[in-house]
């Protein structure tokens, strides 16, 4: 896979997870340490997503 394609990946997975924090979020029944983990995981995403672009 190219550095173009990787890092389409990474942004479509970053935008997939934003929408699942904000419903989670909305959800009375989510758990917080669920929202914690995805939002970890989209932090580590974006930090991914910086360093590939600036490379």
């Amino acid at each position: 896979m190219n550095l173009d394609a990787h890092l389409t990946e990474l942004r479509k997975k970053h935008e997939t997870l934003s929408d699942k924090v904000e419903k989670a979020q909305a959800s009375l029944g989510t758990d917080d340490l669920d929202i914690v983990a995805m939002k970890k995981e989209k932090l580590r995403i974006k930090e991914e997503i910086e360093r590939l672009s600036t490379a």
